[in-house]
C-alpha cells in the first residue's frame, strides 16, 4: 500500500473517515503500554473519574456519542 495524503483522506466521505480514524486508533490502543502520559494528564484523568463515580448519569455510552457524531 502506497502512503495516504490529506488529499486523499478528504476524498473520503466524513463516515469513512471516522471509520479510518477508528482503525487508527485501534493501532494505537493495541501498543498502549508503550504511550507515556504526563502528571499533568494523569491528574486530568484522575478528576474525570472521579467525576464519572460521583454522578455516572451524567455520562453517555459510546454508542449514544458516535449516534449524535453522525447525526450532524
Amino acid at each position: 500500500m502506497g502512503r495516504i495524503t490529506v488529499s486523499d483522506t478528504l476524498a473520503l466521505s466524513i463516515p469513512e473517515r471516522i471509520l479510518l480514524v477508528e482503525e487508527i486508533w485501534d493501532t494505537i490502543a493495541a501498543k498502549a503500554e508503550m504511550i507515556e502520559i504526563t502528571d499533568e494528564e494523569k491528574r486530568i484523568i484522575d478528576q474525570r473519574l472521579q467525576a464519572y463515580y460521583q454522578n455516572p448519569n451524567a455520562a453517555s455510552p459510546w454508542e449514544d456519542v458516535y449516534k449524535r457524531i453522525i447525526a450532524k
